[in-house]
């Protein structure tokens, strides 16, 4: 039995949407959801997933968008230190700050 998404099409607007498989490509769609998809849609990948597996997803992408990085941090409880963006943000010098 093939585990098929049930989210917004336009959320995989660069890919094939029926080649995408829940278990196969749950970091993409965990990053794609966390930056682009709405609250239900957030609901749905929680329920998914489970809360272990997202976290420990976030904890190890290598880039997020400053404000969900932030809404990671708190609504899953990770010091910023322990996500590995962050640290990776920090090691670089930018102009400015946003």
């Amino acid at each position: 039995m093939e585990n098929k998404v049930s989210l917004r099409k336009s959320l995989f607007w660069d890919t094939h949407f029926d080649d995408l498989d829940e278990k196969k490509h749950a970091i993409y769609i965990i990053e794609r959801v966390l930056h682009r998809g709405t609250w239900e849609e957030f609901r749905y990948i929680l329920n998914l997933y489970g809360r272990t597996k997202i976290s420990n997803t976030v904890k190890n992408l290598r880039y997020m968008d400053k404000r969900v990085m932030c809404f990671c941090s708190v609504y899953f409880e990770i010091p910023l230190n322990e996500i590995r963006c962050y640290k990776l943000k920090q090691s670089n010098n930018l102009h400015w700050n946003y």
